[in-house]
């Protein structure tokens, strides 16, 4: 594990609003991350964006120096200014080696989440995964990590309790509105058909509520959302001109910027003056700051989740522990299983290196004294160049996984 490295910024030590500055839009996040792999010569990398975390992992030689932390964040051209970039990325937890392993399966079995036992992070981790290998930044090292990490947390939620009654974020919300005793009748504005909203959707239909207008940038993908939801679909553009009036605005976009302007807004009233509804699930907020400071409004967030959060991990910390010793066994198992993938990969290279060296050989060092031997004579060669080849090819691989197992 010695070159696997995690860069991460979390809820724990940075404020939500600040974390937002560092995520990346998926139309640009190929082509920042593979400048920063070539940059420093990172054989691979993955990013990971939640409600409550941004992390970088990556395979590499580099040591996460408080210098190394700075460039590598500053190398990825976040809207940040230098001052406020250096604060963030001095409150970056680092994690290498082993301890890198631990983090991210703590992460993946949901125990370092801000509430624990949700699943939805080990989704939102794979998804994430698979979208930098198919972008062809990652490779063999990190597949096998993420082989681990999936196959730990499966089994964390499958002997454990911790995600029995499971609290997420979006059901901790979904609660929250529920307190507010909306009528199922009620007029809901959904901005953006992400996997967030389309998880908090499933809990509105399932409790009867059946009024929705969906908004997203992709057209296609508010009217496949409308479509189950029974609602209306409309471009993310459509929000400046709707005039449908609202109860409840529920908001989750991917945007750096607010979404929810002051003055679309007050537009989105259409002239109505009852307290309205805004759920904002997004990292950074797709609400503008003004529109909860100039009206009146039931504002719910991921921060204001953190207290209920809190109390989540308390009656959880039983099977913490369990998870915990799940996740040890397996660290403990993955280390034999990296150390033979490396031997085989080097051994890889050992039949086209014996190959090279008889062709040398035979065409070059000895091709004169080859010239004068008869053909049963070079028969006789052949055969025994052929035996030792197959011995020196055997050989090396069955004392390399002897060394490895007794090793162990």
């Amino acid at each position: 594990m010695k070159y696997l490295k995690v860069i991460a910024f979390t809820h724990k030590y940075i404020d939500l609003k600040d974390l937002g500055r560092f995520v990346i839009c998926n139309e640009t996040l190929e082509s920042r991350l593979g400048s920063v792999k070539a940059k420093f010569g990172i054989p691979e990398i993955f990013y990971v964006g939640t409600c409550n975390r941004v992390e970088f992992v990556f395979y590499a030689e580099q040591q996460l120096t408080p210098d190394f932390v700075k460039d590598f964040i500053s190398s990825l051209n976040f809207c940040v200014t230098g001052d406020k970039l250096e604060g963030i990325a001095s409150r970056a937890s680092v994690y290498e080696d082993m301890e890198a392993l631990n983090h991210l399966l703590r992460i993946s079995c949901s125990l370092e989440s801000l509430v624990v036992g949700e699943k939805e992070i080990l989704a939102q981790v794979r998804k994430a995964y698979e979208q930098c290998r198919e972008a062809g930044l990652t490779g063999d090292y990190l597949r096998m990590v993420m082989s681990r990490v999936v196959k730990t947390a499966k089994e964390v939620y499958t002997h454990t309790n911790i995600s029995r009654k499971p609290i997420s974020v979006v059901s901790l919300a979904y609660r929250k509105l529920r307190d507010l005793k909306m009528c199922s009748n009620a007029r809901i504005l959904i901005v953006g058909a992400g996997e967030t909203n389309q998880n908090i959707s499933k809990y509105l239909r399932k409790h009867k509520f059946s009024n929705f207008s969906v908004f997203n940038r992709t057209l296609a993908k508010a009217e496949h959302m409308a479509l189950e939801l029974d609602g209306k679909a409309f471009g993310l553009e459509d929000l400046k001109h709707y005039k449908g009036g609202f109860d409840v605005i529920i908001t989750c976009t991917g945007a750096t910027e607010p979404i929810i302007t002051n003055e679309i807004y007050q537009s989105l009233l259409s002239g109505e003056t009852d307290k309205k509804v805004i759920v904002d699930l997004a990292i950074p907020n797709d609400t503008c700051c003004k529109v909860t400071e100039s009206n009146a409004v039931h504002f719910i967030e991921v921060g204001s989740l953190q207290e209920i959060a809190q109390q989540n991990m308390q009656d959880r910390y039983e099977e913490q522990i369990h998870a915990e010793r799940i996740i040890e066994r397996n660290i403990q198992e993955f280390k034999p299983m990296l150390k033979q993938r490396r031997v085989e990969l080097a051994m890889r290279e050992v039949p086209e290196k014996i190959k090279a060296i008889r062709s040398t050989a035979l065409n070059s060092v000895f091709a004169d004294e080859l010239q004068g031997m008869d053909e049963n004579s070079r028969e006789v060669l052949e055969k025994v160049i052929n035996y030792m080849e197959k011995k020196y090819i055997s050989v090396p691989m069955v004392m390399a996984k002897e060394i490895l197992v007794n090793n162990c």
